[in-house]
């Protein structure tokens, strides 16, 4: 079953660099998987616990953040706010039973375009190993 499952990761990623490198990979024709879908929020930082729950709740195998470099957030703390959001949801995973490798947050700059499709294909491969959420 694990090796025909295709994992749904919702990508939540700032509309400053991450998108950037998302759409460089798209006009470059980069291969990434299929089943990553792309939601573009204003920053980072305003994904909050509620968003990534119901990500996993509303059918994502697994959710991945992508924010700024910290030192170039252009609302100076999103990244920072989002990477200690993230470490949070992931102890309630644990206390859900619920594998905390589903959740994922990188920084990326605007030019990184090869590192996005990288990154992508790592939290995929890590969740199609987990396979499907016990949530479905």
């Amino acid at each position: 079953m694990k090796n025909n499952f295709e994992p749904l990761i919702f990508v939540f990623c700032c509309k400053y660099c991450p998108s950037c490198s998302v759409d460089l990979a798209k006009s470059a024709k980069l291969q990434y998987p299929h089943s990553i879908k792309i939601i573009k929020v204003s920053c980072i930082g305003a994904v909050g616990t509620i968003h990534i729950l119901k990500a996993l709740e509303n059918g994502a195998d697994g959710v991945c953040l992508m924010g700024c470099l910290e030192e170039n957030c252009e609302y100076s703390t999103g990244s920072l706010w989002a990477r200690k959001r993230v470490q949070y949801v992931k102890k309630l995973l644990g206390k859900l039973s619920i594998e905390k490798e589903r959740l994922e947050m990188y920084n990326l700059a605007a030019a990184e375009a090869h590192r996005f499709c990288e990154l992508v294909r790592e939290i995929t491969e890590t969740v199609r190993t987990l396979g499907p959420i016990p949530l479905k």
